[in-house]
């Protein structure tokens, strides 16, 4: 297995982890604002597909990201997430989810990032890029980060909240 497979198959798991804790969730359990530092469900969940299409698609590609272009006013947020940096826990306490439109728009993303996997080569995803704010690592840091790590940290968080909630969090 080389590097890509690998990377490949870390972001089907945590893929299916996040799906399957999301599967039941309802619009109550996804708008229920939790207090303190945390964020709602379905802020969380919108904050990963819209993290993953700027990090894939703007920073990486330097491609327009989904959301500003062909998916614009289409990904089941009322608003946008602040820019890095930005008020997320204010935004999360203020968005309202559409969760269908948000699991369209999430297929989406995840869709370009797999195209553009699947468009590399092993030297191509070794290259090296330089971030502000991230600093200088290769492409399929970036992509691991945004499409397998940070999915799965939140997974746990929503999981959480879920059981919280008095429902099942993670599906397995």
């Amino acid at each position: 297995m080389n590097a890509k497979q690998a990377l490949k198959e870390q972001i089907d798991m945590s893929r299916a982890f996040l799906d399957g804790t999301l599967a039941d969730v309802t619009d109550e359990q996804c708008h229920h604002k939790p207090g303190g530092e945390a964020h709602p469900i379905g802020a969380t969940y919108g904050h990963l597909a819209t993290a993953e299409d700027q990090i894939v698609n703007g920073v990486v590609r330097g491609a327009t990201p989904l959301m500003m272009g062909e998916w614009a006013g289409k990904t089941g947020l009322s608003e946008p997430p602040p820019a890095p940096g930005g008020d997320l826990l204010g935004w999360s306490n203020r968005v309202v989810v559409d969760i269908p439109a948000l699991r369209e728009y999430t297929r989406a993303v995840r869709d370009a990032t797999d195209a553009y996997l699947d468009s590399l080569s092993d030297d191509d995803i070794g290259a090296e890029k330089e971030v502000p704010g991230f600093g200088k690592h290769p492409l399929i840091w970036y992509l691991g980060l945004a499409a397998a790590i940070h999915p799965a940290n939140h997974c746990g968080e929503i999981a959480a909240l879920k059981g919280i909630l008095g429902a099942k969090g993670y599906p397995f």
